[in-house]
Parts: structure tokens; C-alpha cells; sequence
């Protein structure tokens, strides 16, 4: 199975999501999520929305973007840092448009949420296809 790196701006809602749906999704499986310019903690709204699905990130510490990480990456899924992720080689990436949690009513962060579940299920899905 591919390695998965997952990238946003400030690793504080749509990567750590994202890690924590793969993690879920692909256990024994490596995700990993960076942010390009990381915040102090993970959104409080992400936490709570998170939490509703039994999973916990309020200790989860963001991280800043390295290449070496992107390097370790097969798989690089952006969510809003534009120029600013290095672009490696030989690496797929994919682009995931998403609202930016911070700041949101939880019932859009929900929708948000709900919808990188999808993603995250769709993207274990194939990368298990593509190892057969």
C-alpha cells in the first residue's frame, strides 16, 4: 500500500481529518498530514466534530510541511496550499477542493468532515486496487 501524505495550509482540520479517516479506513497502513504554515493546535470546531465520530484529535500537534515528507510520500493529497507544496518527481498527487473548517459553524465542518470520510474510502479503495 502507498504511502499517504496529507497537506492543507495549517495541518490544524482538513489534513488531520483526513490522516485520522485513513488511519480508520487502512489500519496498519501509513498516513501521515503536514501544513504548509502550521497553527498552535487543531481547530477546537475539527475536535468537536471529530469527536462526534469517536476520534480524538485534540492532541494532535501540527506539523510544517518538509520535502522530506514529501519525499516519503507516494501518494500527496493537497487541500488549499497552492505553490507552497513542494512538487517531487515521481509522486501522485491529488487535489482535494475544500472549505477551509476554521472559523466554521459546526454543521459546515460536519459537511466537510462527512465528505473527506468519503474521499478518504474512495482513495483506500483504489490505492488497494492498484497493489493487486
Amino acid at each position: 500500500m502507498a504511502h499517504v501524505l496529507f497537506v492543507c495550509l495549517h495541518n490544524a482540520g482538513r489534513s488531520q481529518m483526513s490522516q485520522a479517516f485513513f488511519a480508520q479506513a487502512a489500519p496498519g497502513r501509513e498516513g501521515r498530514s503536514a501544513g504548509t504554515d502550521p497553527a498552535e493546535a487543531v481547530h477546537p470546531e475539527v475536535v468537536e466534530a471529530m469527536r462526534e465520530v469517536g476520534i480524538e484529535l485534540a492532541d494532535q500537534k501540527p506539523l510544517k510541511l518538509t520535502r522530506e515528507m514529501a519525499e516519503w510520500a507516494d501518494v500527496v493529497v493537497t487541500m488549499g496550499c497552492g505553490d507552497e507544496c513542494p512538487y517531487i518527481p515521481g509522486r501522485r498527487y491529488l487535489d482535494w477542493d475544500l472549505p477551509d473548517p476554521s472559523g466554521q459553524p459546526l454543521e459546515v465542518v460536519r459537511e466537510t468532515r462527512d465528505e473527506i470520510k468519503r474521499r478518504v474510502e474512495s482513495l483506500v479503495l483504489e490505492l488497494a486496487d492498484d497493489s493487486r
